[in-house]
């Protein structure tokens, strides 16, 4: 079966099953590693260089063309699941207390095949999908991918006591192995390899188009205030005097589930308005959802007298102004940050053309990935400086430059009428 003759809940349904598989390695090695090396007396010296274990997947633009140019995506997705069941399963190999060399290789091969992956499902999925139909699949997109997290990040760790560290790996490892021969399912893309033979010229021509500044300047800028705030979020909740056990029921799992539904249904609105209207719209909700961190630091309401352990506990605090203040603007901003992802991912897809989407997307994901992670490094320094209340404001004042460029973006937006 061709890509062209499938349902829209059909695509969707390869859409989540992929960026599942996205989304797990991505959670391995942000939180399920760090517990792995600590709880086995690893220096948190060396925890902290684990970081650079995420390199692959800013750097991926360098090897996109590769994917674009050789082989099926499918082929490419498949095998690399299959060399993430290899190499999940290599690490119960190791003692994890010294973290030798050969570790140190399996984890950055493992991240590798994981961008590899992310270059070959992206470009798939835009494959996949027809113009109109982006809104509803990021939507799913990023649901299923923080579904992932989820399981990854939750899940895995909650079966260690049953299954042990090692058991806890080759779980991972099977699943990975499950979702390669699933893979092989999957339908044709509609771009043949023939049509994808010079994907450098194409990225040329691409570049070169009137108003590709404004393109880069808007993925640079868009999200910016919110990858500014997002470093800050948990700090904050700390200093005013929350205990980690209710950061992790309330901003991280309540959290999750506030931006899955803002995912949703902003795919659903991006679908419905189009996308220039979407980014507009709930980009300035998101931008706005900032305000709410900065009314609760300027504020600054005495701490939590009542401690929160449990949904029954976090119920009863809410009588406290202070704690529900705090929980409404995390739901908030998550439920925003939610509906304006979907709405920009899907624009990324919409700019990029189908035959060289690998290079391409790659190439947007890393300018993008750039000002994120400058806006985070900045993040402490900004706020130490300023304060909570002061910086939040100014996240929600970076917001505004990305929302007034959209309008030099017409001519990337083919939107329906």
């Amino acid at each position: 079966m061709t890509a062209g003759r499938l349902t829209l809940r059909r695509k969707l349904s390869w859409v989540a099953v992929l960026y599942f598989a996205e989304g797990m390695p991505f959670g391995i090695v942000k939180d399920v590693l760090p517990v792995y090396f600590r709880v086995h007396d690893v220096d948190l010296t060396e925890i902290g260089l684990a970081s650079l274990l995420g390199l692959p997947w800013t750097l991926k633009v360098l090897w996109s063309p590769l994917v674009d140019r050789f082989g099926k995506r499918r082929d490419w997705i498949s095998a690399c699941l299959f060399a993430l069941s290899g190499f999940t399963a290599a690490i119960t190999l190791f003692d994890p207390g010294a973290i030798p060399l050969a570790l140190w290789v399996v984890l950055i091969a493992m991240t590798c095949a994981s961008a590899t992956q992310d270059i070959a499902i992206d470009a798939y999925t835009i494959g996949l999908v027809e113009d109109g139909e982006e809104g509803d699949t990021n939507g799913v997109r990023v649901t299923a991918y923080r579904v992932a997290l989820i399981t990854t990040g939750g899940g895995l760790l909650l079966l260690l006591g049953w299954l042990g560290w090692n058991g806890v790996f080759w779980c991972a490892a099977g699943i990975f192995a499950g979702l390669a021969l699933l893979s092989r399912a999957m339908p044709e893309p509609t771009a043949v390899v023939g049509e994808r033979s010079d994907s450098l010229a194409a990225l040329r021509r691409w570049l070169m188009q009137p108003g590709a500044w404004a393109l880069f300047a808007f993925i640079l800028i868009y999200k910016v205030g919110d990858a500014a705030m997002a470093p800050m979020v948990k700090p904050f909740w700390v200093d005013r005097g929350l205990a980690v056990e209710e950061i992790g029921l309330v901003s991280t799992t309540f959290g999750v589930a506030a931006t899955i539904a803002g995912a949703l249904i902003g795919g659903r609105l991006t679908d419905r308005w189009g996308i220039f209207w979407a980014l507009l719209v709930l980009g300035a909700l998101q931008a706005l959802s900032n305000l709410g961190y900065t009314a609760v630091a300027w504020l600054d309401a005495p701490p939590p007298a009542m401690a929160v352990s449990s949904l029954a506990t976090a119920g009863a605090a809410l009588l406290e102004p202070a704690r529900l203040s705090i929980y409404a603007a995390s739901l908030i901003e998550s439920f925003t940050g939610g509906l304006g992802t979907a709405a920009f991912l899907a624009f990324l897809m919409h700019v990029c053309e189908k035959r060289h989407a690998a290079v391409q997307y790659a190439l947007l994901s890393a300018v993008f990935a750039l000002s994120r992670d400058v806006a985070g490094a900045a993040s402490g320094w900004a706020t130490t400086r300023l304060g909570y209340d002061a910086y939040f404001a100014m996240t929600f004042v970076l917001a505004f430059p990305g929302l007034m460029l959209l309008p030099k973006l017409r001519p990337w937006i083919r939107d329906r009428d």
